[in-house]
């Protein structure tokens, strides 16, 4: 007689059951113990998907093309020996579909900034699934702890502009998605340029009042002298 079937156990191998549109997942599906051969018959919402026999104790393997939204859901899994009442059903699993992030964009008030300045960045996914992990990076150093937004929000931080080094180029991370942004060293005029450009002006004034003056008063002495 052959062993009494236990519950089969319905496992992934390979994928997972959060899915995007036309990922191929493999499910395993196995009643320990139990006599071979065993016909194994995987279910969706209680209707039959796919059924394998298997004449060892090895698993029966489903492949699986998540393509649409009707192949998500709950799948269990049944085994049976063949012309015999009954069976036994495996636990559930469940597919649900993530969206896939699209690529964030990364963005500051101003691309130029002053050493001393306070700069903000902000970097933001329009879509993708919730949540969405964030990170920062100034080059390919991590300059902050990720952010995970449990809202469609952007995720900020804050910069001080001390040195020469922290400009350049900066990238923001959404999960696997990577964009860049850089800051330029904005012109900085000095105080003292306005007081010397109007000391040049000046000079030039004295120089051409002074060469007007030469015909007037210089050459009349000159005639007076002779």
């Amino acid at each position: 007689f052959p062993e009494t079937l236990s519950n089969p156990k319905l496992a992934l191998v390979q994928g997972t059951v959060n899915v995007v549109m036309k990922q191929n997942v493999t499910l395993s599906c196995l009643s320990e113990p139990g006599s071979p051969p065993v016909r194994y018959t995987l279910f969706k919402h209680n209707k039959q998907v796919s059924a394998l026999n298997r004449s060892d104790l090895t698993p029966a393997l489903f492949t699986l093309t998540i393509s649409s939204a009707s192949d998500l859901g709950e799948y269990k899994c049944k085994a049976e020996y063949n012309n015999s009442s009954g069976g036994k059903y495996s636990n559930s699993l469940n597919f649900t579909f993530i969206e896939p992030i699209s690529k964030p964009v990364l963005s500051s008030p101003t691309s130029q900034a002053k050493k001393g300045q306070n700069v903000t960045l902000s970097c933001f996914s329009e879509n993708g699934s919730l949540p969405i992990t964030y990170l920062f990076f100034k080059g390919t150093q991590n300059i902050s702890p990720q952010k995970t937004m449990q809202k469609r929000e952007a995720a900020v931080i804050f910069l001080f502009i001390n040195s020469l080094s922290d400009f350049g180029t900066y990238k923001c991370k959404a999960n696997n998605m990577l964009v860049f942004f850089f800051f330029f060293l904005a012109e900085e005029r000095s105080h003292s340029q306005p007081l010397i450009i109007s000391l040049g002006l000046i000079l030039l004034l004295l120089i051409t009042g002074f060469a007007l003056a030469i015909p007037f008063c210089i050459i009349p002495l000159y005639k007076a002298g002779e």
